[in-house]
């Protein structure tokens, strides 16, 4: 009863308080407020009269969840742990124990720890199985509900049991919580004079990692950037305002925003740390999206970068995180980006219809087809005025077609079920300390690991177990492409992801391959592009 009467009495506060904001509105403003108070009518008649009694909390984030989609694909509604989650994204760390694990037939294991992290300190070691934390039994936990147990407030103390190779009996730690690091910047490195850095997504952290990654690169003889933001999300406009301005002149226009609520605004270049003179290849996919395609977007804008790759996913809507009471958060659409040369970076939508709108994007790349261009999306670059094209994510200057050269059907079904990357988790446990001592160096792994016909065999079994069936034709189809993911995971797990990118990039010529190409032929290959010129007699 007295949550009731606490209920009425707060409904009856708002009710109050709308009746007294309506007063003062103009007739224009009535309509909306009298909308207001309709829903607050609606809340308290359900929590007071309704036969049985009702809990509010799920009603409301429905409503709210069901009012925001029918706004727009991007505006959301995000729960107390959502908003916790997205929080942490941004700010680039988590408090928690600093160890890199993976679920294996229901058990927990450890694949590398985080140097100086607490997990590290007390003696934690790559292949322990934790089996207990907080007394309470770790197996069967789900791989998506390990943090919730490993992570905590900074400060506070977990205990886990550890079942350790060579140990008769289960070993015990006490960990202290501390705040862990969320690398934004996953790899960082020079070959032969050119640099490459991915940014996975933009945080608080994005442009402090990048310069530090920069910086040495630099020491260690680069002298041209492959940028690469496949895949990436996007994340923060500051984020992505630091890192375009990086490359741009001082108060050189980033991207501009507008919008029925908020003033039109350029962000412009803020001066510091700059890189305004190296050859910058940019790469970019599908998936890149939002802070990406601001970056991309901005540096093809001033003609500062060749941008190569597929079409970006477009969206160009800002959203802006407002917190709710109960530690949940709305975010909302407030206006559009544009980029330098005003193009508008949103792909067309129709309403909050997201469904469609998301599988119109898959089905659109997965036909490897370009976004149709009109004569109003077309716009000129600020250097060179060479067309460039708005209304559907950044196009790039050169486009990456789809590969499928070998693969087949059988790899992707054991790649579905994650059957090559388990694989290469059981063998690193198996072998760690062997490996660890014939490869003390990515250069030796590098130049001396190979795939043998025993680990391909014991795929195979392992995708039998998993539900594959074995394909000896499409095993030797994709023979090669299967032999290169083994060997860029055993790397990440071994030394770093940065090694995973290094095996990755120096067997791929229709990207990276070619951005390099691009960088070190750049009269050539790059000028033409950026002046309009390519393909002229």
């Amino acid at each position: 009863m007295r949550r009731r009467q606490i209920g009425y009495f707060i409904a009856t506060v708002i009710f109050s308080m709308t009746v007294a904001v309506c007063a003062a509105q103009s007739p224009a403003d009535n309509d909306a407020m009298l909308q207001l108070r309709k829903l607050n009518q609606v809340y308290r008649l359900l929590d007071n009269m309704y036969v049985d009694e009702v809990d509010m909390k799920p009603l409301v984030e429905k409503a709210i969840r069901e009012m925001l989609l029918e706004l727009d694909p991007h505006s959301a509604y995000l729960d107390a742990e959502q908003t916790e989650d997205a929080r942490e994204s941004i700010d680039g760390e988590f408090s928690g124990i600093g160890v890199e694990f993976n679920v294996l037939r229901d058990t927990i294991i450890v694949v590398n720890t985080i140097v100086g992290g607490p997990a590290e300190a007390v003696g934690v070691k790559p292949n322990d199985r934790i089996v207990a934390i907080d007394t309470l039994p770790a197996v069967g936990i789900g791989m998506r509900d390990v943090p919730k147990y490993l992570r905590g407030p900074r400060g506070s103390v977990i205990e886990v049991g550890i079942v350790r190779r060579g140990e008769e009996r289960p070993l015990h730690f006490r960990i202290t919580r501390d705040n862990i690091p969320m690398n934004t910047v996953s790899a960082a490195y020079v070959d032969d004079g050119v640099g490459y850095v991915k940014i996975d997504r933009f945080g608080r952290t994005t442009y402090d990692e990048f310069v530090e990654a920069f910086d040495r690169l630099k020491h260690d003889g680069m002298e041209s950037l492959v940028l690469d933001l496949r895949g990436n999300g996007g994340g923060l406009l500051d984020a992505a305002i630091e890192i375009g301005g990086f490359f741009l002149p001082r108060d050189r226009v980033v991207v501009s925003t507008e919008g029925r609520a908020v003033e039109p605004h350029a962000f412009t270049a803020r001066g510091g740390r700059r890189f305004t003179g190296g050859r910058v290849v940019v790469m970019i996919d599908e998936s890149s999206a939002s802070a990406s395609e601001i970056v991309a977007g901005a540096l093809q804008d001033w003609d500062r970068a060749v941008v190569i790759g597929r079409p970006s996913f477009g969206k160009g809507l800002v959203q802006r995180q407002v917190p709710l009471a109960d530690g949940s958060a709305m975010r909302i659409t407030v206006a559009r980006y544009r980029t330098p040369s005003g193009r508008i970076i949103q792909r067309p939508y129709e309403n909050g219809h997201a469904a469609e709108y998301y599988a119109a994007h898959r089905r659109r790349f997965a036909a490897d087809v370009e976004p149709e261009q009109s004569d109003s999306t077309v716009f000129h670059t600020k250097i060179y005025r060479r067309p460039v094209y708005g209304g559907g994510g950044i196009r790039p200057d050169e486009i990456v077609g789809l590969d499928t050269l070998g693969v087949s059907d059988y790899m992707m079904e054991l790649v579905k079920r994650g059957v090559i990357r388990e694989y290469a988790v059981r063998y690193l446990d198996a072998r760690r300390p062997e490996l660890a001592a014939s490869y003390p160096d990515f250069e030796r792994f590098a130049e001396s690991f190979s795939v043998g016909e025993d680990m391909f065999e014991e795929l195979a079994a392992l995708g039998e177990e998993r539900g594959a069936m074995r394909d000896i034709a499409g095993l030797l189809e994709s023979k090669n492409l299967i032999a290169l993911h083994i060997k860029a995971l055993l790397a990440q797990k071994l030394f770093s992801t940065t090694e995973f990118y290094r095996v990755v990039n120096a067997a791929d010529e229709h990207w990276y391959g070619r951005a390099a190409a691009i960088l070190r032929n750049w009269p050539d290959e790059a000028e033409p592009m950026l002046r309009g010129t390519a393909g002229e007699k």
